[in-house]
């Protein structure tokens, strides 16, 4: 069976709203998506580290009730288990403060074996981290050796344009080992200076042959070495947009596991193809952006317990 991983930061998130908690949750970017993934039943690892503690033991527990398969999570002493504070606007968008206190040795623990056509998700700043970066950057290249099909996000932030310089290197690597990149306008504009998604595929079409532009209520853009197109959005009133990427990123990877498509195949989707996997993308976002919680609700993971729910 074609297994799913994804790799990176597990924290608890405590969210503000008008200077007040409201609520605190297992979080992060790539733990959002995992979480959806098991939650429609797909056979998701997820690769991390956090704490023996009162917070790690929140995320473990969370996870594995979530149907997510945690044999590859590193459980540090020497440390604390990350923390983040999201605090909301009125625009329901998180502006997001940092705790962290990792051990010395960082990701102490035996890889997976990444598969042929096994799918494997990497990104976020936890992906070019210079105490990680060695270890990461081995497992992403092992999985491009194996041909499993590699999908890279980004997911850079104003917070991170002090050390562009340096990281830019690093996110270049990360683009030229992956299959896919899927990125936010903001990830392009903050990374490349790209406005919109013609001046985002020119930056990366020479070290990447898939891209998925999302540019939040402007819709969805295509670009390969043989399709180019765009796609509208759900118009919608969030209620929060905490996880609204990593789990348009859940939609993807459900249909490429449907659709048992391999990193090969991706230059060669045509329209109707993209206009299905985009649908269910743009739903699985939606559905987040309805609540506070930054994974899909049980109700709608129901729909995707089957290939048919993507009408091929």
């Amino acid at each position: 069976m074609k297994k799913i991983y994804a790799i990176g930061e597990a924290l608890v998130d405590i969210i503000f709203r008008q200077g007040q908690p409201q609520f605190a949750k297992a979080g992060g970017s790539m733990l959002n998506t995992v979480v959806s993934l098991g939650r429609i039943g797909l056979p998701v690892s997820f690769i991390s580290e956090y704490g023996k503690d009162d917070a790690g033991n929140l995320i473990d527990t969370f996870l594995k009730e979530n149907g997510v398969n945690t044999d590859s999570v590193c459980h540090f002493i020497n440390g604390n288990t990350a923390l983040a504070l999201a605090f909301l606007n009125e625009k329901n968008d998180a502006n997001y403060t940092f705790y962290k206190n990792y051990p010395q040795n960082r990701l102490d623990m035996t890889f997976p074996d990444i598969d042929q056509d096994d799918i494997f998700l990497y990104g976020s700043i936890y992906s070019i981290t210079q105490e990680i970066r060695d270890k990461f950057f081995k497992l992403i290249k092992a999985a491009r050796v194996n041909d499993a099909l590699l999908i890279y996000d980004p997911n850079i932030r104003k917070a991170h344009l002090a050390e562009m310089e340096s990281h830019k290197p690093l996110i270049t690597e990360n683009i030229q080992c992956a299959d896919l990149i899927r990125g936010s306008d903001e990830d392009f504009h903050n990374i490349f200076g790209a406005n919109n998604a013609d001046e985002a595929w020119e930056a990366i079409r020479n070290d990447c042959q898939c891209m998925v532009y999302t540019a939040n209520t402007e819709g969805v853009s295509i670009r390969t070495t043989s399709f180019s197109g765009s796609f509208p959005v759900k118009k919608i009133s969030p209620v929060s947009t905490i996880g609204a990427g990593d789990n348009f990123n859940a939609g993807l990877i459900t249909s490429f596991h449907h659709l048992n498509l391999k990193g090969k195949d991706l230059p060669m989707i045509e329209g109707k193809e993209w206009e299905i996997i985009i649908s269910t993308a743009v739903e699985f976002a939606s559905n987040v952006c309805m609540s506070y919680d930054n994974y899909i609700d049980r109700a709608f993971a129901s729909k995707y317990r089957s290939a048919s729910a993507l009408q091929i």
